[in-house]
């Protein structure tokens, strides 16, 4: 489906008691064939701080079914971080191949493999493949994964080598959602456990969200339009018990 191209251009300014105070700017690029309400191809988008680092990603509709997308990142002239993801889209599957940062000069690269098949409507099961290589090292990760949905809530739970990892999420009613998380990592030998809610007030134009996990880790943020004004005000608070840390700040979003 056909739609209007846009570009859009952002300025953000960062200030902290924990760090230097910084300047972002943001562009982004959509094109004009939409297949989706959340998919515009081509799409560029990229960030850029007072400091010359780069963060960008490009994604392009190579055919019907076959997507690609390239993300890059830089500090100063410093590249970081290049990947290539590649997806392809069946009637009941989706198979997906990400590349991270090959190089074939210092024969090193991160490959991962999803592959995803839908049995039911509901019930989606599949599998990733992480496979690393580099002078010295090379090894390989298997995760068998699952999701089912509901009307009103997901379910999903991944199994591998590494550790599991299982999460419910519940949409009580338009206002209230609730989510649980469990995590089990093998190698470092901890679990996690965490706890989140999202409360919507549509009268009030006011958005809660807020976590705790196992870990004694409480954090909230509170977002609150103010119409007819294009702004939106943000308040977040973040609570570490075990490391006694306490972090808190606000942000005012116009537009």
């Amino acid at each position: 489906m056909s739609c209007t191209a846009y570009a859009k251009v952002a300025h953000t300014v960062h200030m902290s008691a924990l760090g230097l105070p910084g300047y972002h700017l943001h562009a982004a690029y959509a094109g004009d064939w939409q297949l989706s309400p959340t998919e515009v191809f081509p799409t560029v988008v990229g960030d850029m701080d007072s400091s010359g680092s780069l963060n960008a990603q490009v994604l392009l509709l190579l055919a019907e079914r076959l997507r690609a997308k390239a993300v890059f990142q830089t500090q100063q002239a410093k590249f970081l971080t290049w990947q290539f993801d590649g997806e392809y889209r069946g009637d009941d599957y989706t198979a997906t191949l990400t590349l991270g940062n090959p190089d074939l000069i210092g024969e090193s690269v991160i490959m991962v493999a999803h592959f995803l098949q839908s049995l039911t409507h509901r019930l989606v099961l599949g599998g990733e493949l992480v496979y690393h290589r580099r002078p010295g090292e090379e090894g390989a990760i298997l995760t068998l994964a699952g999701k089912y949905s509901a009307v009103h809530w997901v379910a999903t739970l991944n199994v591998g080598s590494g550790g599991a990892h299982a999460s419910y999420y519940h949409r009580a009613n338009e206002q209230v959602q609730v989510g649980v998380e469990f995590e089990a990592n093998t190698r470092l030998q901890d679990t996690t456990f965490s706890f989140g809610y999202h409360l919507t007030l549509p009268q009030a134009n006011m958005v809660f969200r807020g976590l705790v996990d196992s870990n004694w880790c409480v954090g909230a943020v509170l977002e609150k339009k103010m119409p007819p004004l294009p702004v939106t005000l943000a308040l977040g608070a973040f609570l570490n018990h075990w490391r006694n840390r306490f972090h808190c700040g606000f942000s005012i979003t116009v537009g």
